[in-house]
């Protein structure tokens, strides 16, 4: 890793504390081969329960980290797999490819936003842009980039951090997976962002592939009901005063400034109105909304949902950030697991985000509902390790597990994943009577795609709310009451 490449996310390499970091720097150096035991320990060692050679099987309080997926005995949808290929299935046949938020992606994974934070915003954001492009995977900018850094390229001829971010990902992208997703907040909106960018001529290609989106950001994850928060410097303190609200919380001799955003005021009319502008004023756009962890999250999933939106993003209350106030990062939303059970089978496209880095917690996530997970924290430690292959190598750690996990599991296609495939052991009775064989359908999988993307054969239209017969629950608490 070059001083150059760190620069300008502070010296000596990044760290999460908190957060798995050896382990995702371990499968950003390794690829596949961190999924499993050292390969020289064969032969020589014997590995089972309790082996702990990863820190991704530490103890958890997190209660999605904590389940457990649970194959069946008896699998009907590998004996049609078996019959479709005439020979015995194996993990190289499970098909990820799936559609995003309306997006064709090669894996049920997608690059988070980071934001107009100094890690979020430097060469680490970039070069992680570039390995999402050749991923496939749709890539997540954040809100406040163009009022701090701006979107004109000013006379030294360097590129902004969002055009640049944009750039990157495209020249590396093949053309037709993936796709670019632009937040906006209250500065955002303020600033017209997604005017600029809608009529850039330099986007077209992006909208007429059908690879751009808007994101409305209602909150986060690492501090919901409040806004986005950067460290600054005097000057640019003075620069952003106009904009933002900039406090002096850290010292009166001290060379840095907080930077906060307005959290805006929402309501169900304000989400339904703000969707349907959106779908109006860029129709050739797919719709994000992003929601904190809160405790009405179902209800403002369905309005974002029945309003027209592509996708809905929820972020537990494990979710990542540059900046945030400690007593909201351990004390305050929901955890994504009860975000997941108040939701329960979603009628739209559900995406999540917070503390994803390993196939387990992704294929639990996705059985219980989500079409794909968010890589932020884990991202940027990946491309801080590598920042050539970090990332693609850390995405083929996690497919090569969800491959083997999803296979297991008697099924070849995330969508195919229910909620019976998790165990809970804070609620064993939830889940300890089963229906005595498995029908082989999926509540998530009966509308169908229009689309003429080749991953269209994954579901990306308004799924029914109501779970197919039989189907068990998720558990009655998961993190505190309903």
């Amino acid at each position: 890793m070059t001083a150059a490449h760190r620069g300008g996310t502070g010296p000596g390499p990044l760290g999460a504390a908190g957060f798995p970091e050896d382990e995702v720097r371990a499968r950003a150096r390794a690829g596949t081969a961190a999924v499993s035991p050292p390969v020289d320990a064969y032969g020589n060692a014997l590995f089972g329960a309790g082996s702990r050679t990863s820190e991704a099987h530490a103890p958890s309080a997190d209660a999605l980290d904590r389940a457990r997926l649970v194959p069946p005995v008896f699998m009907p949808q590998r004996l049609e797999k078996l019959v479709e290929l005439g020979r015995e299935p194996v993990y190289d046949d499970v098909d990820l490819r799936t559609r995003v938020g309306g997006f064709a992606s090669s894996l049920p994974l997608f690059l988070s936003a980071f934001g107009s934070t100094r890690v979020g915003s430097g060469d680490l954001a970039l070069a992680a842009s570039v390995q999402a492009g050749r991923l496939g995977i749709p890539m997540v900018l954040g809100e406040n980039m163009v009022p701090v850094h701006g979107y004109a390229t000013p006379a030294d001829g360097t590129l902004p951090a969002l055009t640049a971010r944009i750039r990157a990902y495209a020249d590396a992208s093949d053309g037709a997976s993936g796709g670019v997703v632009v937040q906006q907040s209250t500065e955002d909106a303020d600033a017209e962002v997604w005017n600029l960018l809608y009529s850039d001529p330099a986007l077209r290609p992006l909208v007429d592939s059908g690879r751009l989106g808007f994101e409305l950001k209602i909150g986060q994850g690492a501090k919901p009901g409040l806004g986005g928060m950067t460290v600054v410097d005097r000057d640019a303190a003075d620069r952003l005063s106009d904009a933002f609200a900039v406090r002096d919380v850290f010292g009166a001799s001290a060379p840095a400034r907080l930077r906060c955003a307005t959290p805006g005021t929402f309501t169900e009319e304000i989400v339904r109105q703000q969707v349907r502008f959106m779908r109006n004023n860029f129709p050739r756009a797919r719709v994000w909304v992003k929601l904190p962890p809160g405790r009405d999250v179902a209800l403002a999933a369905r309005t974002a949902w029945r309003a027209g939106a592509d996708a809905v993003t929820v972020d537990g209350a494990e979710g990542g950030t540059g900046w945030a106030p400690r007593a909201f990062l351990d004390q305050v939303g929901l955890p994504l697991a009860e975000c997941l059970r108040r939701i329960g089978p979603p009628e739209g496209c559900l995406l999540v985000t917070g503390r994803f880095h390993e196939g387990g917690r992704t294929v639990r996530a996705l059985a219980l509902g989500a079409r794909a997970a968010g890589l932020g924290r884990a991202a940027l430690l990946a491309v801080d390790e590598d920042p050539e292959h970090g990332l693609v190598r850390l995405a083929g750690s996690i497919a090569l597990e969800c491959r083997l996990l999803v296979s297991a599991l008697g099924k070849y296609a995330p969508a195919a994943l229910t909620a019976e495939d998790v165990w809970w052991p804070d609620s064993p009775a939830a889940t300890a009577y089963a229906p005595p064989t498995d029908t082989g359908t999926s509540a998530y999988a009966s509308a169908t795609d229009t689309s003429t993307s080749p991953y269209a054969s994954a579901t990306d239209t308004a799924i029914p709310a109501v779970a197919a017969p039989g189907r068990p629950s998720l558990p009655q608490r998961v993190g505190g009451p309903a």
